[in-house]
């Protein structure tokens, strides 16, 4: 049977930690302007080719978003499907990237503080009402599958009125 005093400490331990963390960054943090959030993840990062349904990108990855082991944080990996699979769908010639619906990741290896990385955001299919994204994410010396996401969004309906 579970200790009760032990589970109580480690829900306590848990709890601070996420409360240093949280309150690790100034006040004047929620003063940054809307839209920081992505110019965080995207500064440094190349497009280096785009066409209909199709964005490819390349980044060295910096220490701002590296986990405690100095690789490339999920959550980071994440956002990266995020706002780059957004950016596929507007190549498309939408004019809303819509809302997320779903986003899955599936983290193969891990990317390293300073190497450099490929997101490559394809569309796989737009529909009246819902879109379909796949980005990979690669060593771009090795080619070796970092990280393989699939976004899918609702697309805003546009009135014929």
């Amino acid at each position: 049977m579970e200790d009760p005093q032990a589970s109580k400490n480690t829900l306590e331990i848990v709890r601070e930690w996420l409360e240093q963390m949280a309150n690790k960054l100034p006040p004047s943090i929620d003063d940054l302007p809307t839209g920081f959030y992505d110019a965080l993840l995207l500064q440094g990062l190349q497009v280096d080719h785009a066409e209909r349904g199709r964005i490819l990108c390349t980044l060295k990855v910096p220490p701002r978003l590296v986990n405690a082991g100095k690789f490339m944080h999920g959550g980071a990996t994440a956002a990266f499907v995020d706002v780059i699979g957004s950016a596929a769908i507007f190549t498309t010639g939408a004019t809303s990237s819509g809302v997320s619906v779903e986003i899955n990741v599936s983290y193969l290896d891990a990317a390293k503080l300073g190497e450099e990385i490929e997101i490559d955001a394809k569309v796989l299919r737009i529909g009246r009402v819902i879109a379909f994204v796949n980005v990979d994410l690669r060593k771009k010396e090795t080619g070796q599958l970092v990280a393989q996401g699939r976004h899918t969004k609702y697309l805003p309906v546009i009135s014929k009125l």
